[in-house]
């Protein structure tokens, strides 16, 4: 499981420019079954997202693909965890 911590640039100005490209990006993510959750980190910092059934190197070719990132609007990181214990809740973490 992954953690993607996306932080607005100094490019954050032009976000707007390339918000329907990274909505479509987003989408595809919920699309293929890697993204389980995409969020706002605040106050207004970037975005956040948790993502699964996905290796690091194809995550991180994933998240090259967003056009945040690739035109500098976000700097991109990508934290693995190795879950061992869930709320019975999220237990579909564990699989």
């Amino acid at each position: 499981m992954f953690i993607v911590l996306l932080r607005f640039s100094g490019n954050k100005g032009q976000a707007s420019q390339f918000m329907a490209g990274h909505k479509e990006w987003i989408n595809r993510g919920f699309d293929d079954g890697v993204f389980l959750l995409v969020g706002n980190l605040q106050p207004n910092l970037g975005g956040g997202i948790v993502a699964h059934n996905t290796s690091l190197s194809d995550l991180q070719s994933r998240v090259n693909e967003d056009p945040f990132v690739a035109e500098n609007i976000v700097s991109a990181e990508i934290l693995e965890i190795a879950p061992s214990r869930a709320d019975e809740r999220l237990g579909l973490l564990l699989a």
